[in-house]
């Protein structure tokens, strides 16, 4: 009987009998399972710094013929291996400024600090699924009859499952403000810039201080994320702390409170608003957060899940969390649309289509033209940053990539023997493309398998 091989499975066989494939193989596994590479092409030696005698040399014709290296995307929908390595990089980012660590002082952990969320303003109602002491509660109970202006109905007294596809969709898309929700999208990470523009001046009027004394006396930092809901609009998270002037090594001035910032923050969100440019073709638009504002004091320790605070650990793993997520959480897509033909086959639901096809559509006009929303039509308008935080709050993704990538260099100049030598690589390399072969594709996808199977 003849066994007949699926194409990657022959090329691995084929592979694994040629002389360089222990080499090939480790450049494949080192990656964790990344699932598109990058690759270099070139060639790097070690010098000791003492002596200037070249120590060690290796090319990519080591690794046959190219150099592998991870792509570091942190959407788990691209990348679930590199999304794990930033999701647990943000959480140590967040964490750090709470608690301290990683060069933050561990006095930061008595300023004061609360986790926010602002949302999205509503621009027509949508089944929603609502609990209350663990029942769950009619969607949206009107009386009977009831419609809105284009004859559909104005409530609905069903009990969704967690997993009805109707959760997110408008009761009646042609009541639904997509053209609204768009420009809130627009307009949402300046809408967060203003946010803290205003709040900085809320604490220094409750402080009795003008803005500079203000800047003399106190510093405000953050780190947010951005949460997309099912109903296709984004909701900030973010710590906010209150520091000395110097950020977290110099001492909260006396005035400071967590009171005061919880008050603060509340006072200054239904303040902030943008008018929306194309006021001549779609109307006025005023923009603001929504009237659903949650502010909370963060602790440094656990609380019961009662208790109203929130722990450290809690509120950076939820942001590192959503960090590593997109649009594609709320049924959108995670690739650019280049064509409105494209629209015609993506599979989304009819919401997310209609709010895809109104970015576009605004997009194409030329009093929306700067606020690219074709080119940001993928995540349903939104081009801000997903993750960020304040200069000042804690470490930074680039000092803990860089002290991961010590550490690594640290572990191979040990198994070279050169670790009590002071040494320098000097290489060259250059990009030569992304992705696997067939049969790396099917290496790749057994390492990422495997360590799944491990983590679980």
């Amino acid at each position: 009987m003849t066994i007949v091989l699926p194409q990657s499975v022959a090329a691995l066989v084929a592979r694994a009998s040629e002389p360089e494939f222990s080499a090939w193989r480790r450049n494949i596994v080192r990656l964790g399972g990344c699932t598109n590479p990058i690759h270099l092409v070139g060639a790097a030696t070690v010098y000791d710094t003492t002596t200037g005698a070249a120590l060690l040399s290796y090319g990519s014709d080591v690794f046959g013929g190219r150099l592998l290296t991870a792509c570091g995307n942190r959407r788990a929908t691209v990348c679930p291996t590199c999304s794990a390595v930033y999701r647990a990089d943000t959480y140590q980012l967040v964490r750090a400024g709470l608690v301290g660590g990683k060069e933050v002082p561990e006095a930061v952990s008595g300023h004061p600090r609360v986790f926010a969320t602002l949302t999205a303003p509503g621009f027509g109602p949508v089944h929603t699924r609502r609990e209350r002491d663990g029942c769950v509660l009619p969607c949206r109970p009107r009386r009977v009859g009831d419609c809105c202006p284009h004859a559909a109905p104005a409530g609905c007294r069903e009990r969704h499952s967690a997993d009805d596809p109707r959760l997110g969709e408008p009761l009646c898309p042609r009541c639904y403000d997509y053209a609204g929700a768009a420009l809130w999208h627009a307009f949402a990470g300046r809408l967060w810039h203003r946010f803290g523009l205003e709040l900085r001046r809320e604490v220094a009027r409750r402080a009795g201080l003008s803005r500079t004394e203000f800047g003399e006396d106190a510093r405000l930092s953050y780190a947010k994320v951005a949460e997309y809901q099912r109903r296709g609009l984004v909701h900030f998270h973010g710590v906010i702390r209150l520091d000395g002037p110097d950020g977290p090594d110099s001492d909260t001035p006396a005035w400071g409170t967590v009171p005061l910032l919880v008050d603060s923050v509340r006072a200054v969100v239904g303040r902030v608003s943008l008018t929306a440019p194309g006021a001549r073709v779609i109307g006025p638009r005023v923009l603001r957060f929504g009237a659903q504002v949650d502010v909370r004091p963060v602790t440094s320790y656990r609380r019961d899940a009662g208790e109203r605070p929130a722990s450290a650990a809690t509120v950076a793993g939820y942001i590192a969390k959503y960090a590593t997520k997109g649009a594609e959480s709320a049924g959108a897509v995670d690739g650019r649309i280049r064509h409105s033909r494209d629209m015609v086959m993506l599979p989304v639901r009819a919401h997310v289509l209609r709010m895809i096809s109104t970015c576009w559509w605004l997009g194409g006009l030329p009093e929306f033209e700067p606020l690219g929303l074709r080119r940001w039509a993928h995540m349903l308008g939104y081009g801000g940053h997903f993750s960020s935080k304040s200069r000042r709050y804690s470490t930074t993704l680039t000092a803990l990539r860089r002290a991961r990538t010590d550490h690594r260099a640290e572990q191979q100049r040990a198994s070279l023997g050169l670790a009590d030598r002071p040494t320098v690589m000097v290489g060259q390399w250059r990009y030569a493309g992304r992705g696997y072969s067939p049969e790396a594709a099917l290496l790749a996808a057994s390492v990422r398998e495997g360590g799944a199977s491990h983590g679980a």
